[in-house]
C-alpha cells in the first residue's frame, strides 16, 4: 500500500507532547522567543553582509547562505507548529507533512555540506594565504555554494520518496512535532531494515564525510596556526575558526545521534528534544555565536547602524 494512497485525504496527527499537556505552554513561549531571535539575528546577518562592503568576502557570503538557510530551516517547521498549539490542533496535511519532510531534510544536508565548505575557506584563508584570493574567486565560491544546495536537495528527494513509499496500513498518528524520516518510520507496518540501511548509507555520505573533511581541515590550521610566532596572530587565526568549529560541534553531534542509529532505538522523548534544538536552538544561536565572537562582524553592525542613524536625521 502507497502511503499517498491512505493519507492524502486524512493527513497525519502529530502526537508533540500530548501525553504531557503542561508542557504545551513552555513549549510555545520557547517556540516564540527562539523563532523570534532566529529571524531578527539571521535577517540581520543577512542585510549587513550584503550592505558593508568590508563583508563581501568568502567567509561571509557562505555566512550569509547559512544564514538565509537557518532561516528557512525553522520556517519549514516552527510557525506550523506554533498554529496547532495556539489553536489547539495537532494536524498535519499529507501534502504539507511532504513538504515539511522535504524541505527539513534539503536544508539539514545542505548545511552539513555549506559547513565543510565554510571549513575549506578557512583552511585555504589560514594555511595558503597568499593563494587565497585566486583559489576563493568569486566563481568557485557560487559553484561550492549552489553545489551544496543541489546536493542538499537532492539527497532530500531520495530520502522523502524511500520513506514515504513505505506500507503503514492506516496507522496516522506521528509521535513527534513534525514530520522527519525517523518518527515517519516508526508508523510502518512493513520490515523497515532495508529502508534503514538504505537511509543509513545516505547518511553517512551527508554527515560523517563532512565532518571527516572539517576535522582533517582542522588539523591543518591547528598545525598553521601553532608555528606563527605572534601570540597575537595565533590568537586572531584562532578566534576566526572559533565560531565555526561551536556551530559544527552543536548541529552535527546532535543530527549524527539522530539518523545514525536505527529509529527504533532512539527514545522518542528524547528524540524529540535533539530534533527541537538542531531544528530550532542551533538555528537562533547560530547568529548570536558568529556576531558575538566576531569583530568585524560587530563593527559592521555599528558601520550600517550608523549609516542608517545619519540617513533618518
Amino acid at each position: 500500500m502507497n502511503w499517498a494512497n491512505d493519507s492524502s485525504s486524512k493527513g497525519f496527527i502529530l502526537l508533540g507532547f500530548s501525553d504531557s499537556p503542561w508542557l504545551q505552554m513552555p513549549l510555545l513561549v520557547v517556540l516564540l522567543i527562539s523563532y523570534t531571535f532566529t529571524l531578527f539575528g539571521n535577517v540581520s546577518i543577512m542585510v549587513v553582509s550584503i550592505l558593508d562592503p568590508k563583508l563581501h568576502t568568502p567567509m561571509y557570503f557562505f555566512l550569509a547562505n547559512l544564514s538565509i538557510l537557518d532561516l528557512c530551516y525553522t520556517t519549514s517547521t516552527v510557525p506550523h507548529m506554533l498554529a496547532n498549539i495556539c489553536l489547539n490542533k495537532n494536524t498535519i496535511s499529507y501534502g504539507g507533512c511532504v513538504a515539511q519532510l522535504i524541505i527539513f531534510l534539503a536544508l539539514g544536508a545542505t548545511e552539513c555540506l555549506l559547513l565543510a565548505v565554510m571549513s575549506f575557506d578557512r583552511f585555504v584563508a589560514i594555511c595558503r594565504p597568499l593563494h587565497y584570493v585566486i583559489i576563493m574567486n568569486r566563481w568557485c565560491c557560487l559553484r561550492m555554494a549552489a553545489l551544496s544546495w543541489l546536493t542538499g536537495f537532492s539527497l532530500s528527494v531520495l530520502q522523502s520518496c524511500l520513506t514515504l513509499n513505505m506500507p503503514r496500513c492506516g496507522h496516522r498518528e506521528v509521535d513527534h512535532f513534525f514530520c522527519e524520516v525517523p518518527a515517519l518510520l516508526k508508523l510502518s507496518c512493513a520490515d523497515t531494515k532495508p529502508i534503514e540501511a538504505e537511509l543509513f548509507f545516505c547518511s553517512v555520505l551527508i554527515l560523517l564525510i563532512p565532518v571527516t573533511l572539517i576535522l582533517i581541515s582542522y588539523g591543518f590550521i591547528a598545525q598553521a596556526v601553532l608555528k606563527i610566532r605572534s601570540s597575537e596572530g595565533r590568537r586572531k587565526a584562532f578566534g576566526t575558526c572559533g565560531s565555526h568549529m561551536v556551530v559544527v560541534f552543536l548541529f552535527f553531534g546532535t543530527v549524527i545521534y539522530m539518523y545514525l542509529q536505527p529509529p527504533s532505538s532512539t527514545s522518542k522523548d528524547w528524540g524529540k528534544m535533539v530534533s527541537l534544538f538542531y531544528g530550532i536552538i542551533t538555528p537562533m544561536l547560530n547568529p548570536l555565536i558568529y556576531s558575538l565572537r566576531n569583530k568585524d562582524m560587530k563593527g559592521a553592525f555599528k558601520r550600517v547602524m550608523s549609516r542608517t542613524f545619519l540617513i533618518k536625521k
